[in-house]
C-alpha cells in the first residue's frame, strides 16, 4: 500500500515475503507463507525465541494493505483511512521452510496520528507534536473468523513524539523505543501486570533514528563487553519528501551503536553513561536509506582472535540488503 512514508497515491495487492539469510554463506532463502494469501506490505518485523520449543521463533511483521472502505467502494468513505495496518502473526520451526500463526501478546508503536498530508509533516517536524503512542494487544482468540474479535488492545504508552519501533533482549529487562523524527531513544520499563511503559531514562542522539535492536555479546568478558544498542538512521531526513520519487537518489545512511561506559549492573542512568558511536555511514551510493540494523557476531577464533561481527543494514527505500564486516 505504501510505496514511500505517507504515499497513498493508489492501493497495492503485492505480496511481499520473510527471508532467512545464512551469515556464513549470505544465500537468502524465502519463506513459504500457510493459510495466508492477502496483501502482504511489510515495514516492521521483530523475531522472538518460542519459550515452549528452542527450535522455533515467533515472528511478528507489520503489514499495510489498502482499506477496502476507501479503495473498493463504489462510493469511498472519505472518512476512514487509506491503509488497514495490521500485524500479521506468524509462528516458524528453524530449518523448516514454511510459517503460520501463534498466540501470543505484543507491544507496537502508533508514529503518526496523521496518515498523510501538512498533517502529518507537522508530527515529523514539530516536537511538540506528541501524538503517538504504544498500544499493548493480548491475542485471547486466534481463530476467530473476525480479524477484530478475540483481542484487547489498551494504551501502554501516549503523548510521545514519532514513535516509531520497539528494541528488546537487553539482560536488565529495559525495552528501546526510538523518537524517529525526534533523534531520541528511551530506555523503558514495561509493567507485566498492568502492561503499561514507563520511561525513566532519555538518550539524545544526533541524527533522525528508526527501529532500535539490541546485540548481546556472547563473547563478552568482564574486560570487554560489545553489548550495546543498534539504530539506524538517515543522513538528511529532510531530504525524502523531495527523494521519495526519484528512483536514482541517494539518501546516505548512519547506523548509530550505543553502549554503556561502564557494564549494565553499574551504568550511571541518562545519556551521560552511554558511548555513542557511528558504526556505519553511506552516502546511499551502496545503500539507499536505512530503517533496520543488527549485529550478528563472528566466533574469535576464525578472526584470529578479534572480536568482529557481520552488520546488516536495509531501509524503506532499499534496493537490498549489505552486510558489512566490522570490527567491535
Amino acid at each position: 500500500m505504501v510505496s514511500a512514508p505517507g504515499d497513498f497515491k493508489k492501493p497495492s495487492k503485492a505480496s511481499g515475503s520473510i527471508h532467512v539469510i545464512d551469515p556464513k554463506t549470505m544465500t537468502s532463502t524465502r519463506l513459504a507463507f500457510q493459510n495466508f494469501e492477502q496483501p502482504f506490505i511489510t515495514h516492521g518485523i521483530d523475531v522472538i525465541e518460542d519459550p515452549a520449543d528452542a527450535n522455533a521463533v515467533y515472528i511478528f511483521a507489520v503489514n499495510h494493505p489498502s482499506n477496502p472502505e476507501y479503495y473498493e467502494r463504489e462510493k469511498p468513505d472519505t472518512d476512514a483511512t487509506k491503509a488497514r495496518s495490521q500485524i500479521e502473526l506468524f509462528h516458524h520451526a528453524l530449518n523448516d521452510h514454511s510459517h503460520t500463526y501463534p498466540l501470543s501478546s505484543f507491544y507496537v508503536t502508533n508514529d503518526h496520528f496523521y496518515c498523510e498530508g501538512i498533517a502529518r509533516l507537522f508530527e515529523d517536524i514539530v516536537s511538540a507534536a506528541k501524538w503517538s503512542n504504544i498500544i499493548h494487544v493480548q491475542v485471547d482468540e486466534l481463530r476467530s473468523a473476525d480479524s477484530e474479535s478475540g483481542l484487547r488492545a489498551t494504551v501502554a504508552l501516549d503523548k510521545i513524539h514519532n514513535a516509531n519501533g520497539l528494541g528488546h533482549g537487553s539482560p536488565d529487562g529495559k525495552i528501546v523505543i526510538t523518537s524517529a523524527m525526534g533523534a531520541t531513544l528511551f530506555r523503558a520499563q514495561a509493567n507485566e501486570t498492568n502492561h503499561t511503559i514507563s520511561i525513566p531514562e532519555t538518550i539524545p542522539v544526533a541524527s533522525q533514528i528508526d527501529n532500535p535492536s539490541y546485540f548481546s555479546d556472547p563473547y563478552r568478558t568482564p574486560s570487554d563487553d560489545a553489548s550495546g544498542y543498534l539504530s539506524a538512521g538517515l543522513l538528511r531526513a529532510i531530504d525524502i519528501p523531495r527523494t521519495h520519487t526519484e528512483r536514482s537518489a541517494k539518501d546516505g545512511v548512519l547506523v548509530w551503536y550505543l553502549r554503556p561506559k561502564s557494564n549494565l549492573a553499574s551504568v550511571v542512568e541518562g545519556s551521560d553513561g552511554w558511548e555513542q558511536n557511528v558504526l556505519f555511514e553511506d552516502d546511499g551510493t551502496n545503500i539507499r536509506s536505512a530503517s533496520a540494523a543488527v549485529l550478528v557476531p563472528i566466533n574469535p577464533k576464525a578472526e584470529q582472535g578479534k572480536k568482529k561481527a557481520w552488520l546488516f543494514v536495509t531501509g524503506f527505500f532499499s534496493e537490498s540488503m549489505i552486510a558489512v564486516n566490522i570490527d567491535l
